[in-house]
């Protein structure tokens, strides 16, 4: 099957004279996101010759920590739903967001 079209994400990392992120700003033309601001991100990708996973993790230096708490939250539990979109493995699944809910407990996300 050939490639028909591509599609570009883009991240900019704006960093002070220590080469810590000052802001970060991403675009991505196909999902209408042109230079939008974000405080952090996560980023990995797969690399299979290796067999193993390579990824970027960054934050703003403004980024409050009760803010990040919340983001990690919320990216785990969104990697249970795509762990299970991925794997069909029901079992794993709900494991996974039994910590979920252990996680947000622990740090008193949910009321």
């Amino acid at each position: 099957m050939a490639v028909e079209h591509t599609s570009e994400i883009k991240l900019i990392v704006g960093l002070d004279e220590n080469r810590v992120p000052e802001e970060l700003k991403w675009s991505a033309q196909d999902g209408g996101i042109a230079n939008e601001e974000a405080k952090a991100m996560m980023l990995s990708v797969w690399d299979s010759k290796n067999r193993e996973s390579l990824k970027i993790d960054l934050w703003t230096k403004d980024m409050p920590v009760d803010e990040m708490k919340i983001f990690f939250h919320q990216t785990l539990v969104t990697m249970a739903d795509t762990f299970m979109k991925a794997t069909q493995d029901e079992k794993m699944t709900a494991t996974m967001k039994d910590f979920c809910d252990y996680f947000a407990e622990k740090l008193e996300l949910k009321k």
